[in-house]
């Protein structure tokens, strides 16, 4: 008799995400409703799956390539990122968001070349530049503190060998329009993505050869040759299955007690007017990263598809082991998110925030990937370690080529890694993190 797995429980994500609130109504897909036969399944529609549905694509031919999302494309947490895809180390286990030499040198390269996998998806789907805009990325200090962060990673990349440039308080505040932040470093690899229309369009682009179903949650599978997934109305029979869940792997009971699930929250606000944009001054689209990995991420966008311009703060962080948040998350986060942007944007007091929510993060102890052949031909491309649009990408990518090929230069560096540490037990587990997570806040001071 083939083994059964009972998926526990399915994804819920607090607030709307707002990236795909703001854009024009989204082309539906089915629900999945009768069984189907497929020679390849994916579960989850976010960058991991995308990914490794784009990757599947090139690899096996007129093979049968099915997509299941448990929710609707661009729903989940890839349409609640801040949409920065980092190519330079970012370990949010970190101080700095740096780790060690020849580590980093690696993670650069595996992140460059997953950003070049998304851009020929963008070139290929014919993504607008606002979809993917290939502009670098700021880090900002507000505080001699947060200079003194900046400082050390000028020094970390210096090292590395990367290109970087100082920005002055001068800079940043034509740049921005805000006299907040005294300095800011650039460096030219990352790329700003308006996240949910990325998923959208890499989902129709690719719609002609991936058969996609929303609102069709995996919640049973029977093990077998062919496997069996079963939906709420539907099942497909497969040979073949890539599990694209991040941290809902667990759901699916593997990497159990070796996964850290984190919730970070965000505020957008409504549409601006005219006149508050050019209260506001600066450039139409920037985002800045906190230079204190416990700060604030910032991020403002120009009109794109009707819009308006906005301007989006991201911050808290909240362990969450039962992957739900609770109202005091809530209400904590938006304190905290009004109280940041009140600081930077003093010219636009009294603006309101029209979209507030909060998005999964998967981590592990160790910042290692839940990646690899968990069951006879069911993949795992799990625990992103916060960098979701870069790592998913990479992750959906080296799960394909794992399952088709077997081998390759990329997947033989990728794997080059240790599995997910086990965690210390409850509730110690729970009350370190939740005592660690608001010391680091409060130490970031203004940068928060």
């Amino acid at each position: 008799m083939p083994k059964n797995i009972e998926v526990k429980r399915l994804p819920k994500d607090p607030g709307p995400a707002a990236w795909n609130s703001i854009l024009p109504a989204a082309p539906e897909y089915p629900a999945l409703t009768s069984d189907i036969d497929a020679d390849w399944v994916i579960v989850g529609g976010g960058f991991t799956g995308l990914a490794a549905a784009r990757r599947l694509s090139q690899l096996v031919g007129d093979e049968s390539i099915v997509l299941l999302e448990a929710n609707k494309l661009a729903e989940g947490p890839a349409g609640r990122n801040s949409g920065f895809m980092i190519d330079l180390p970012h370990d949010l286990n970190s101080e700095t968001y740096a780790g060690a030499h020849e580590h980093d040198l690696q993670q650069i390269r595996l992140n460059r070349a997953a950003i070049r996998f998304a851009h020929d998806m963008a070139e290929e789907y014919e993504m607008d530049s606002k979809v993917f805009d290939p502009c670098g990325k700021v880090t900002g200090a507000g505080s001699a503190k947060g200079q003194a962060h900046i400082e050390s990673y000028r020094h970390h990349l210096e090292a590395l060998g990367e290109e970087y440039r100082l920005m002055s308080l001068g800079d940043m505040k034509d740049w921005t329009g805000l006299d907040f932040y005294r300095q800011g470093l650039y460096t030219p690899g990352a790329v700003m993505i308006q996240p949910a229309a990325f998923i959208r369009q890499a989902a129709q682009g690719l719609s002609e050869r991936v058969s996609f179903y929303e609102n069709s949650p995996v919640i049973h599978i029977d093990l077998g040759n062919p496997h069996k997934l079963v939906t709420p109305k539907g099942s497909v029979k497969a040979k073949n299955i890539i599990l694209a869940v991040n941290g809902h792997i667990q759901s699916f009971g593997f990497f159990p007690r070796q996964l850290l699930h984190v919730f970070t929250y965000a505020s957008m606000t409504r549409a601006l007017s005219d006149k508050e944009v050019t209260r506001l001054g600066g450039v139409g689209d920037w985002g800045i990263l906190p230079a204190d990995p416990m700060g604030t991420t910032v991020r403002r966008s120009s009109d794109f598809m009707g819009s308006g311009h906005r301007v989006v703060v991201r911050n808290h962080a909240t362990l969450n082991q039962n992957m739900e948040v609770n109202s005091n998350n809530i209400r904590t986060a938006q304190k905290l998110q009004d109280k940041a942007f009140s600081n930077r944007f003093p010219m636009l007091n009294g603006i309101e925030m029209e979209h507030r929510w909060g998005g999964r993060l998967c981590l592990s102890w160790n910042s290692m990937p839940a990646f690899g052949e968990v069951e006879t031909r069911i993949w795992s491309a799990a625990c992103q370690n916060g960098l979701g649009t870069v790592k998913g990408t990479l992750s959906g990518m080296m799960a394909a080529e794992q399952a088709v090929l077997g081998k390759s230069d990329m997947l033989s560096e990728f794997l080059i890694h240790q599995a997910p540490a086990v965690l210390p037990p409850e509730p110690f587990l729970s009350l370190g993190a939740k005592v660690t997570m608001r010391w680091k806040e409060w130490q970031a001071g203004i940068e928060l």
